[in-house]
């Protein structure tokens, strides 16, 4: 190493393990540690115990109505939602009346969710204006069901057909085309961290270059 120099070569035995320049900001690190470095995907299907933690994980991250809890409304909910406001004297005015009090309303709200173990949630809280208003929201039910999960359970047309499972190549496993691949040196990476335990990837071998 010299006096003033920006370059630093270092040595083991008689490889060059790397070589630093300063100035410009790159490193030079060994073959085989680059090669390690760009195998970061799964060419394998990753294997996790299912446990009820990763189910809960798994349907979280689907993102659709997250916040929302499934709701079927019983027959008897506005009944049982008249006599909560019967408990707290709320039955004057029938189903008309105001609820511009508001603590009347937090407490008229909390008692229904105790009762129905629903809540209504804080964007609709401001719709909530009569004791109507909120009979008709806990008749209301809540389907947190997927749209395209939810096409499993109706009949489809005869002319239509949903894949709703990826359909991945694999040469040990594939059957149509017994293992047979118009693209050979191209492989089938799975780089989601979600869907790398689902899905197994292959790895194509190469010519080189």
């Amino acid at each position: 190493m010299r006096t003033g120099s920006t370059k630093i070569f270092l040595f083991h035995n008689t490889k060059i393990m790397a070589a630093v320049n300063l100035r410009k900001g790159f490193v030079l690190v060994p073959q085989n540690l680059v090669a390690k470095l760009q195998r970061c995907y799964a060419s394998s299907k990753q294997s996790k115990t299912n446990t009820l933690a990763a189910v809960g994980e798994s349907i979280a991250a689907k993102g659709f109505l997250r916040p929302h809890k499934p709701y079927a409304p019983s027959t008897d909910a506005a009944a049982k939602i008249r006599a909560v406001a019967a408990s707290l004297q709320m039955a004057n005015g029938g189903d008309q009346r105001q609820l511009k009090d508001m603590e009347e309303k937090f407490k008229f709200l909390a008692a229904c969710f105790q009762e129905l173990q629903h809540d209504v949630p804080n964007s609709q809280v401001h719709e909530m204006a009569t004791v109507g208003d909120v009979i008709a929201f806990y008749e209301s039910a809540v389907d947190t069901t997927v749209p395209l999960d939810a096409l499993k359970r109706i009949d489809l047309p005869e002319n239509l057909h949903i894949q709703y499972e990826y359909l991945r190549f694999h040469p040990d496993t594939d059957t149509k085309f017994n293992g047979k691949t118009a693209f050979p040196k191209s492989s089938t990476l799975v780089t989601g961290l979600k869907y790398r335990r689902k899905y197994e990837g292959h790895e194509a071998k190469r010519s080189w270059p």
